[in-house]
Formats: C-alpha cells, structure tokens, sequence
C-alpha cells in the first residue's frame, strides 16, 4: 500500500476567556478550496493573553488540534506572523515544536514593525496579506498564498477555518 499524499493544513484559534476553539483543515493543494479533512477541538485552561508571548496562549491550541491529525503535513498556514523582527513569532515557535519538520507559513493581515515579510496582493483588494515563512522560502511562500483559492484577500480555506472555530 502506498503512502498517502502529504496534504496542506489551515489552522486558527477562537478564544472565549479561559477557553479556546482550534480549527484544522486540511487541503490538498493551493488552488483547492475543497477540505479533505477537518478538525475542531475545545482547549480549557488556556493562559492569559501576554503582550509579546501571545505564542505561549496560541501554540498549545494549534498542537491540541494538530494532534487529531493522521495525514502527513507538507505545510501549515497559521494567522500571524512566523517573525517578529529579530524575535520568533507564533509560526517559528509551532516549526520548532513540530521539530523543524513541516513548513510553517504565516498570513498576517496588518504590517508588523520590523517583521520580514512578502507582501501579498489578491483580488482587486488594496490591502496586501504579510507573508513569512519557517522551513521553506518566503517568496515561495507568497507565491503559494497567492495561488490560494478564492477571489478575495483572504484565500477560501484561510475564511473557513476561521469560521468553523468562531462558530463552535
């Protein structure tokens, strides 16, 4: 039997006071607005908002919902920076919590002081998407946001995922 095919995965986090909502889901490739796969679980306990450490509130989340995942990750998208200047962002920390082995794209949508991004245009939109990346080039990585299904700013996967945390 064959291995199956490394797939791509959206992630993104919805919080309500101590209690956050993760979402996954999981594409086969960056012009597919179809899921392959899907998965939300609740995380209760989550800490407080820090400024600068907002990774230490987000990232064991993302790893709560990454855990149902079975399929082999070619990459992750989260919402946010992977850089903040000098500093890790949310996207550097999750890379090196998964050991450095699945790149970690981030799509952040306002401009972030001395972050290293690609600015990403899509759709007639005059606002640009923040692209940077852990594990594979930035450019390439704003290619591949670029190439994101969906007509909009925001690639169609980035919106659903989003959705389905805020709306469980």
């Amino acid at each position: 039997m064959s291995e199956p095919l490394p797939l791509l995965c959206c992630v993104d986090v919805d919080y309500r006071g101590e209690v956050a909502v993760a979402a996954a889901i999981l594409f086969l490739d960056w012009g597919s607005g179809d899921p392959v796969a899907q998965h939300v679980v609740t995380v209760r306990g989550v800490a407080p908002y820090k400024p600068g450490s907002f990774y230490e509130r987000e990232l064991p989340c993302i790893q709560a919902v990454l855990a149902r995942n079975h399929w082999p990750l070619a990459a992750i998208v989260v919402d946010g920076y992977v850089w903040l200047g000098a500093e890790r962002g949310l996207g550097a920390h999750l890379y090196s919590a998964l050991g450095e082995r699945v790149p970690v794209i981030g799509v952040a949508k306002n401009p972030f002081r001395d972050a290293p991004a690609e600015v990403v245009r899509r759709g007639d939109s005059r606002k640009p998407l923040y692209v940077s990346a852990a594990g594979m080039d930035a450019g390439v990585a704003g290619a591949c946001v670029q190439r994101m299904h969906g007509v909009h700013r925001l690639p169609t996967i980035l919106k659903e995922v989003d959705r389905l945390c805020r709306e469980r």
